[in-house]
């Protein structure tokens, strides 16, 4: 396949998955588009690249949120934020460190940021939302609304994942994607742009999380949906990202990323 048809496949995709209901993570895009300017609660998540942490660590301190909270045990991409941020502040002791304590202690010692509500018990994307229901519960928040900062690659399903436990309630979910990027051609090679966002994902893992979303957020027998394993709330697909999906197997189909059984739970996985 031509390397730019392959370059706007993997744009395509990423634009369906890197879900952004505001354009930036600000109260002034807040009260424009939801004509409020603070948030009950912002969670951020820890399979987010290392970039999410400043992203909201300068929200936050704008008060962007009421309340705020970091959610990550141990999972698939535990070690490469380990890496990231030891490798920026050397001070910060992260091995063998969930996720939410090594972003926590990043923000207290750049942002100042010490009001913060941590979960550090899930493995993956489908308890990081049940075990942060349960940390709103346990802290009595009342909420109308949430901001949820994940990863791009997997921002539609965590989204879809509050929609599944939420559809009873009025809560509102916000969606923002820790970042944006385009993959182009560059002397004949697909490159990321831009090019220095801090712990970003190298190309061919950065395609691998892409296409493995794509078969969970499937509503069938083998997907995520409530037709499948029914741990998230159904996902439209548009037809041209299944196409785009479809035309990348056929050059990446071993990329395709599967489950670890290692961070799965009794639920999910």
């Amino acid at each position: 396949m031509d390397l730019y048809k392959i370059a706007d496949n993997i744009n395509l995709i990423s634009d369906f998955l890197g879900i952004r209901d505001i354009d930036t993570l600000t109260s002034d895009a807040l009260e424009e588009k939801y004509k409020f300017s603070q948030a009950d609660l912002l969670i951020l998540f820890g399979a987010s690249i290392a970039h999410g942490c400043d992203v909201v660590g300068k929200a936050v301190s704008n008060n962007i949120a009421k309340n705020f909270m970091i959610v990550g045990g141990e999972g698939h991409t535990t070690e490469s934020l380990r890496r990231a941020i030891h490798s920026v502040l050397p001070e910060i002791v992260t091995a063998g460190k969930m996720e939410a304590d090594i972003m926590s202690e990043y923000m207290k010692r750049k942002y100042d940021i010490d009001n913060i509500l941590i979960e550090r018990n899930s493995t993956n994307c489908g308890n990081n939302v049940t075990y942060a229901l349960d940390v709103i519960k346990q802290n009595n928040l009342s909420l109308n609304n949430i901001i949820i900062v994940q990863d791009a690659t997997m921002q539609c399903r965590m989204d879809a994942g509050f929609r599944k436990y939420l559809q009873d309630s009025e809560v509102e979910v916000i969606n923002f994607a820790s970042y944006k990027v385009r993959v182009v051609i560059k002397n004949e090679n697909l490159v990321i742009e831009p090019s220095d966002i801090w712990g970003m994902w190298d190309i061919e893992r950065y395609i691998s999380l892409l296409m493995g979303e794509i078969p969970r957020l499937l509503d069938d027998n083998n997907g995520y949906g409530p037709n499948g394993k029914n741990y998230i709330a159904h996902v439209d697909i548009p037809n041209d990202v299944l196409k785009a999906f479809e035309e990348l197997k056929v050059e990446y189909g071993d990329l395709v990323r599967v489950a670890n059984p290692l961070y799965a739970s009794k639920t999910f996985e």
